[in-house]
């Protein structure tokens, strides 16, 4: 079996069809790209999101797990901020949960652990931003970028 890049169709499947949210890899960290998309996700979705980090306690006033088996409920999608060498490991835990997708942030890709997800049942995405696609599906990414609804091009009346 092969991998391949999910569908626009399967992409909003996965958005629109997902309620539990692990994020692999959160940091309280405010410059880290993790610490942005999961403030996105709290004020803009209605996710629930279960943080995952050895290191951390608490992010944006939610518990963070030490790992995905101990997260008490059964989660949707797994969106994986770790370096791709990690993400074998990673993979292991994700099939051991019974996790339905492994989606590898912007810039994130290792094709051998996604052609193990994809023979192994699960929906594999890699190298896209959960934040953007999320946003690009409900209105919030235009083709300027996204909608902040501050800046404007029209004269004030």
């Amino acid at each position: 079996m092969i991998w391949s890049e999910p569908t626009n169709f399967e992409l909003s499947q996965i958005i629109n069809g997902s309620k539990n949210i692990a994020v692999i890899g959160a940091s309280s960290d405010t410059s880290k790209a993790s610490f942005f998309v999961m403030t996105y996700l709290v004020g803009s979705t209605n996710y629930k999101l279960f943080p995952i980090n050895p290191k951390e306690e608490n992010i944006l006033g939610i518990k963070v797990y030490k790992s995905l088996k101990e997260v008490p409920e059964a989660i949707d999608v797994c969106v994986v901020f770790r370096r791709p060498d990690a993400l074998d490991a990673v993979l292991d835990e994700v099939l051991e949960v019974g996790a339905k997708v492994l989606w590898m942030q912007l810039g994130i890709r290792n094709d051998a652990v996604a052609v193990r997800g994809t023979s192994s049942g699960i929906k594999v995405v890699q190298d896209r931003c959960i934040k953007i696609e999320h946003a690009r599906f409900h209105g919030g990414l235009h083709l300027a970028g996204f909608d902040t609804g501050v800046i404007s091009s029209k004269r004030l009346k």
